[in-house]
């Protein structure tokens, strides 16, 4: 699997000054929760889940997430594991016949106790799964290890029945009223901390829950918003990013955008017209504009600015926005190599002539920036991300 991978070589190499490599489900875990990008969420309850899958995996989404909690109705619960379990048995069966899905993908449980029940369920159809996405993950009440314990218990089951077999990892979800209330959340952010560091090979990446953020105190952004607008919720951003996102921790995506059609406008734009016009793509400003995706745009740009790497989405229209503002910069990347090359520290004009480098306040920037190059490629020195989108939504 590869991002991009529907270009054709022309439009590689036209677009890129390195493209983005290719990965299978044994690369470097690093690099795997770097590659996450626009992480889709698909209800358990669609009638037909592996076609949606492959056809999202052909569309250019590299991670996608089968759910059981909040999308679906609690008395639907029963009839959904049925359908995903169902699932994964014929991704599993296509797959053998040389098939497989090109995508990571994962199922969102409720609880430990339906984690370990899908499991026995879907027995070697596990195969085709990346692991479980975990949701209001914190270890104050114990359940955060009690879901790290039922994934032990389930990768050593497959251990024993196939020497070497790839285990599945977890995405826990941060989003629990302890961790978003004041009085508590420090507390209960270091007590995940502990958990997850001390389990730091089940965990792959680390989600976002805005939305149950924003409900703890009766808040829901507008489309003309971002979630940085929202102060009581990026201030709990904010103390996740120092507590997780540090040089040493790990990669955070950002929150879900949940809007996907027009609406009313209450705010000017602050899509830029210059970068459009410049790429002769006005007509393309325009269709981003009318699908009111300029505030998705200006939140992607924020969440990297923040230290948040990929997004939650719940509409395949966001995909290719996500994935063209994930390309690092011809600039970025001789900046990167630029420090990276140079530990013993110093500071001089970056190859472009526009800005210092500073060689040891910049290596952790220079590492992530190079890992993330991997994953989405280098964008040619006159590609711009109108170019990687006008690309990638035809």
């Amino acid at each position: 699997m590869r991002h991009f991978s529907s270009l054709s070589e022309a439009e590689t190499a036209r677009l890129f000054h390195r493209p983005p490599q290719d990965l299978g489900l044994d690369s470097d875990p690093g690099l795997l929760a770097t590659a996450l990008g626009a992480t889709l969420y698909c209800p358990g309850t669609r009638p037909d889940l592996v076609k949606d899958v492959r056809k999202q995996a052909a569309r250019g989404v590299l991670s996608m997430v089968l759910c059981l909690e909040d999308s679906i109705a609690d008395a639907d619960v029963p009839a959904a594991e049925t359908n995903v379990v169902g699932a994964l048995v014929q991704l599993e069966r296509e797959s053998r016949s040389g098939g497989a899905a090109d995508l990571m993908l994962f199922v969102r449980v409720r609880t430990p106790e339906q984690l370990l029940s899908l499991a026995e369920r879907a027995g070697t159809a596990l195969d085709v799964l990346t692991g479980f996405v975990i949701p209001k993950f914190e270890n104050t009440t114990g359940s955060a290890q009690r879901f790290l314990d039922a994934l032990h218990t389930v990768n050593a089951a497959r251990e024993a029945a196939v020497p070497g077999t790839r285990p599945l990892r977890i995405m826990p979800i941060l989003e629990s009223p302890l961790m978003i209330h004041a009085e508590t959340r420090t507390h209960t952010l270091t007590g995940i901390q502990d958990v997850l560091q001390a389990n730091r090979a089940d965990v792959l990446a680390v989600r976002i829950g805005a939305t149950d953020m924003s409900s703890a105190y009766g808040l829901r952004r507008s489309r003309d918003l971002t979630i940085y607008d929202v102060k009581v919720v990026s201030a709990v951003i904010g103390d996740i990013v120092n507590i997780l996102g540090r040089p040493d921790g790990f990669i955070i995506s950002g929150p879900v955008w949940e809007h996907y059609g027009s609406g009313e406008r209450v705010l000017r734009s602050m899509l830029r017209s210059t970068p459009f016009a410049e790429a002769d793509e006005l007509g393309l400003r325009q269709r981003l504009l009318t699908a009111n995706l300029d505030g998705l745009i200006r939140e992607i740009e924020l969440d990297l600015a923040n230290g948040l790497l990929g997004k939650t989405v719940i509409h395949p229209s966001h995909v290719p926005l996500v994935h063209a503002m994930s390309v690092i910069s011809h600039e970025a990347y001789l900046d990167a190599l630029h420090i990276s090359g140079a530990a013993g520290g110093g500071a001089a004009a970056s190859p472009y002539k526009n800005k210092m480098n500073e060689m040891k306040p910049h290596q952790a920037w220079a590492a992530s920036t190079l890992v993330r190059a991997a994953a989405f490629g280098v964008a040619a020195p006159d590609t711009t991300y109108v170019d990687l989108l006008e690309a990638s939504m035809n």
